[in-house]
């Protein structure tokens, strides 16, 4: 009952300031009216009667500055800047309205006006930690991430239990780490026939504001040889929306393909989608074609994605496919995935052709595989272990089958360059 008499008196306080042309009445009971039907999801309502108190007293700066913050909550920044502005030329001694201000320039994609405006505040509040914050978040925004993290530094020199400062420096500092060395470790372990092969991976990868470049060592011990392979991958930007990859490889060693080159184009689809269009094409003792595509779909901490591969052959052309899910946690680097997968294909094949490619890629095969990929608190580390069992079809031996059970441990560390 208590709250039906509530809403009623609300609705009546409403009504009756919407038939005045001037306010009358008691300011601060007015105001309490007008935050219960803010936050009582009648906003409109609110700024109509907010509007009205201010017609009587226009230098009331807490009932302006909620008004203003009612504003930038519904996005009309260019209103909200305009209370906020009659607000501090009469009154600059307001931090809370500075601040809010600042957020609403920065919310409303203005970092430069929220950066310039910062300034301004510093003249009354110098060295506050709350608008060094905000002068960090403006200069993120401009690009300016180098400058960000010398003012989050300045703060916690003053203020050094500063959490949001001490979060967003770690934030900073993780975009700025643009150069990764990478190790990866595997080993592959046959129920028959061969002994345990193992995998070595060394990386460098470099990001860029046009994409990245990863430039990677491999390195297998198989059939009592070891060989090597020099890569470099690349995913340079095209529009927003449009990325591409493409990969070079080479190799004197009889366990890779001589050469290797291929190129992909990924774009983003409407609902979280994304699909790609590509093609490897591997020389061993002579140059096989795969052709590529994947289609991806991101929804909530989830990522669903299937990949297929076409390998043109007489007699038969051969097709697999591999279904991946992620489980993401904090973030893209901190996840969980299984991949099932069906068909053979050269791309990910273990053996050299030995120049019976058309007989090798209409190989049958199954496989499933489980990773967990996690970092440290700072992102500056990176680890990652996967394990998986394939059903393989023994090549010189078709319809008879072995079994490979896959173990790998990766680590990655990510730096910055000081400039």
């Amino acid at each position: 009952m208590k709250n039906i008499l509530v809403v009623i008196i609300i609705l009546f306080s409403t009504c009756s300031f919407g038939q005045e042309s001037a306010f009358k009445g008691d300011p601060d009971k007015a105001f309490e009216t007008a935050r219960a039907l803010a936050f009582n999801s009648q906003r409109a309502q609110a700024q109509d009667t907010l509007l009205l108190i201010l017609t009587k007293y226009p230098n009331y700066h807490d009932i302006r500055s909620f008004l203003a913050n009612t504003y930038s909550w519904d996005g009309d920044y260019d209103k909200a800047k305009k209370e906020f502005d009659y607000i501090l030329k009469d009154s600059p001694d307001r931090l809370n309205d500075w601040e809010a201000a600042i957020r609403n320039a920065l919310r409303s994609d203005s970092p430069l006006q929220a950066l310039e405006m910062t300034t301004t505040a510093f003249m009354h509040f110098p060295e506050n930690p709350d608008i060094m914050y905000l002068k960090a978040s403006a200069q993120d925004d401009l690009q300016q991430s180098e400058e960000a993290l010398l003012t989050l530094e300045d703060l916690l020199i003053t203020t050094p239990n500063h959490e949001k400062a001490l979060g967003f420096k770690a934030s900073i500092i993780d975009k700025l780490s643009r150069n990764t060395i990478g190790v990866k470790a595997s080993v592959d372990i046959y129920s028959e026939v061969f002994d345990p092969m193992q995998y070595y991976l060394l990386k460098y990868v470099r990001s860029t504001k046009y994409g990245s470049i990863h430039s990677k060592i491999n390195v297998n011990r198989r059939f009592a040889s070891t060989g090597a392979q020099f890569e470099v991958d690349m995913y340079p930007k095209i529009t927003k929306g449009l990325y591409a990859y493409a990969n070079v490889g080479v190799s004197n060693s009889f366990l890779f393909p001589r050469v290797r080159f291929g190129g992909e184009l990924y774009k983003s689809l409407p609902k979280s989608f994304e699909a790609s269009l590509g093609f490897r094409t591997l020389k061993y003792s002579s140059y096989t074609t795969i052709y590529t595509g994947s289609v991806g779909w991101y929804t909530g901490n989830s990522y669903w994605s299937f990949r297929s591969y076409v390998t043109p052959g007489e007699p038969n052309t051969s097709m697999s496919g591999t279904l991946n899910y992620r489980k993401y946690r904090a973030d893209a680097n901190n996840y969980f995935s299984v991949a099932i997968g069906m068909g053979f294909s050269p791309e990910v094949y273990r053996f050299d052709f030995d120049g019976n490619e058309d007989i090798i890629v209409d190989l049958k095969s199954q496989k499933l595989n489980l990773g967990y990929y996690f970092t440290s608190g700072n992102n500056k580390n990176g680890w990652g272990v996967q394990a998986g069992v394939s059903h393989q079809e023994i090549s010189f031996d078709p319809g008879s089958y072995f079994w490979i059970y896959s173990l790998s441990l990766s680590w990655d560390i990510k730096f910055r360059t000081l400039h």
